[in-house]
């Protein structure tokens, strides 16, 4: 709402303003390169997709805009400033080029454009660099991606026949690489002990993961039946 909501309480006490019922938000912007403001008109909004501290808005045109905290390069705007009001995404602003689907991760962004590809801005682990536009996941060029889910620093895709996941150390299993082999990886893997089952969808807590598997056909069903089941009371 093109504030901060920071306010002084009492001497030198800053408090935030909430916002206790639904309020509109009215203006979606974009910047040119000389720092100049134009509204940006006929904005249906069409997805939304929440980070700890950024937002991103997919609109019926296939433009991609985002706002929040801007440190990392998750705003994917070349900068890491803060936004106030939504601003557009210059890179999926363009003929055959806009946006099918929109993810936001922790400090981080996904999105896959009407091609079908995959493109990352953000950061995943904050010791390395941080990638400050949107750019094309080279690893998964290629791959027709279904489903995809954020954890706090964790990734994992449905694509193909094919679970795919990966993120820096600490992990906590989520990327389900299996017993006694590396809980992390900063390159996307295969998740090998889903071979062979087919994923429809991907979810992903903080440190936790959930898939929807097909069990369409009685083969299906028995791959199904081999995976060892969890059951949360014994522990």
């Amino acid at each position: 709402h093109n504030s901060d909501g920071k306010f002084i309480a009492r001497a030198q006490r800053i408090e935030f303003d909430c916002e206790l019922i639904p309020r509109r938000v009215a203006i979606f912007i974009e910047k040119s390169k000389d720092g100049q403001i134009m509204p940006v008109p006929n904005v249906v909004v069409r997805d939304v997709a929440c980070g700890a501290n950024h937002t991103l808005v997919l609109d019926s045109q296939k433009r991609v805009f985002s706002w929040g905290f801007g440190g990392y390069g998750r705003l994917g705007h070349t900068e890491q400033k803060d936004e106030m009001v939504p601003r557009l995404v210059k890179l999926f602003d363009f003929p055959g080029r806009g946006a099918a689907q929109i993810y936001a991760g922790y400090q981080c962004s996904f999105a896959i454009n009407e091609m079908g590809g995959l493109f990352f801005w953000g950061v995943t682990n904050t010791s390395r660099e941080s990638t400050m536009y949107p750019k094309a996941v080279q690893d998964l060029c290629g791959w027709k991606i279904r489903s995809l889910a954020c954890g706090k620093s964790s990734i994992i895709i449905a694509a193909d026949e094919s679970t795919i996941s990966w993120g820096p150390s600490p992990t906590c299993g989520e990327l389900g690489y299996g017993d006694n082999k590396p809980k992390s990886s900063t390159t996307a893997q295969e998740v090998k002990t889903l071979d062979g089952i087919y994923i429809e969808q991907v979810v992903m807590g903080y440190s936790h993961s959930l898939v929807i598997a097909r069990q369409d056909t009685e083969q299906e069903q028995e791959k199904l039946k081999k995976l060892p089941e969890y059951n949360p009371r014994t522990i």
